[in-house]
């Protein structure tokens, strides 16, 4: 079986964690910085006077207008999030992070060990930990077990049989499927608000409408295939920050506390002279909040100069002054050097380009985003028929 965990609201959840109190009232995540103002997950309190996710500030500030705006802190949503999944794997789980607050693994290898199905995945509820209102869905399909655990109660583990999951998913919304907004809007004007019946109509007509998007929702709406969960390797646990005594804004100063932080990690003996293949920068803003990008290299390297340029130019992205400053090696390349050779055997040098820009890719978006095109059906003359995309192994 594949399990899901979900834990609804997550950003906005780790962002209430220093502020209790308003886990209890109208509250909600501000929308980003410079873009459009959107906003994000709500309190129950919130959604009980009428203010929804994506909602415009305006509209939700005229609806409630006790409406309390949580600034956004991605470094600490980071943080949480990764102590919550090494608890997972420290309990015996192989996780597959999809996005903070959204993970999936396989029941097959913990069944044994917890025994039973329903036994492994209260353990894995219980290794959340409490406040996080975690639930878990299980099924033989991927998108079956999403489902399942966006319809779950909170701390509930909820199990859907494969005979059962058309059944199951027919009266869910399609709000569920990882569509464009347009995209279920063109299908909310053509009376299509259900799973089931969007599963009804044909295939080739959903292509025809919707492109492969359609096509792909259409699939997930009968149950999606069956597909592997591999779990993610564990990130590097490098870590080096700088607290300032008062609140930093200056770029020169920022800058010499980068390559501070640059030297002290590179000097760390647990990287056993591996480069860095992705870093992350986080600051911590002097108003509350955090700010955090993250930094995939196309070569990877342990070169200071080039980790400072990589690095530098984000430090302008820094919307207000900072009192903490953090760099993070997420991944590190899995060899301390690179043997060379005199004659290299024709083709090798392509295979070794292309190996590399594959592992670019998954360091930057993760596991599974590395596809391979599969016939399924070539004597269709739909062409989305013809072909599925499926998950690289190598």
């Amino acid at each position: 079986m594949i399990a899901c965990l979900v834990i609804p609201g997550f950003e906005l959840r780790a962002a209430l964690r220093e502020r209790p109190r308003l886990q209890l009232e109208p509250a909600a995540l501000a929308p980003e910085p410079g873009a459009e103002a959107l906003l994000g997950p709500v309190t129950a309190a919130a959604e009980a006077g009428g203010v929804q996710p994506g909602m415009r500030l305006g509209e939700a500030l005229g609806m409630c207008p006790s409406l309390q705006l949580v600034d956004r802190d991605p470094a600490a949503a980071e943080q949480a999030w990764e102590a919550i999944v090494r608890r997972l794997e420290d309990a015996g789980f192989s996780v597959d992070v999809a996005t903070p607050g959204c993970a999936y693994f396989e029941t097959r290898g913990v069944e044994r060990l917890y025994g039973g199905l329903e036994p492994a995945l209260k353990r894995a509820l219980k290794a959340v930990g409490a406040g996080w209102d975690a639930r878990v869905g299980a099924a033989s399909r991927r998108f079956a077990a999403l489902a399942a655990a966006n319809v779950a109660r909170e701390g509930q583990a909820l199990v859907v049989s494969d005979e059962r999951t058309r059944e199951f998913l027919a009266p869910l919304p399609v709000t569920l499927l990882p569509m464009e907004a347009r995209r279920r809007e063109e299908l909310a004007e053509l009376g299509v608000k259900r799973l089931g019946e969007l599963a009804g109509l044909p295939g080739g007509a959903v292509a025809e409408r919707l492109g492969p998007d359609g096509r792909r929702a259409w699939s997930l709406a009968r149950g999606g295939s069956r597909g592997r969960v591999r779990g993610r390797r564990p990130a590097a646990e490098l870590v080096e920050l700088l607290e300032f005594p008062e609140a930093v804004g200056n770029e020169l100063t920022l800058r010499r506390s980068l390559g501070v932080l640059l030297d002290r990690l590179l000097a760390r003996p647990e990287r056993k002279g591996r480069a860095l293949r992705k870093v992350a920068l986080a600051g911590r803003l002097v108003g509350g909040g955090s700010w955090r990008r993250t930094v995939t290299l196309r070569d990877a390297t342990a070169d200071p100069a080039r980790l400072r340029l990589a690095l530098a130019g984000k430090l302008t992205e820094l919307p207000a002054p900072i009192v903490m400053l953090r760099l993070e090696a997420l991944v590190l390349a899995e060899s301390a050097g690179r043997q060379l050779e005199l004659v290299r055997p024709e083709g090798d040098e392509l295979r070794a380009h292309l190996s590399e820009g594959l592992r670019q890719v998954r360091a930057g978006t993760g596991s599974g985003s590395v596809c391979t095109v599969v016939e399924v059906a070539p004597w269709s003359r739909l062409p989305e028929q013809r072909a599925l995309l499926v998950p690289r192994d190598d």
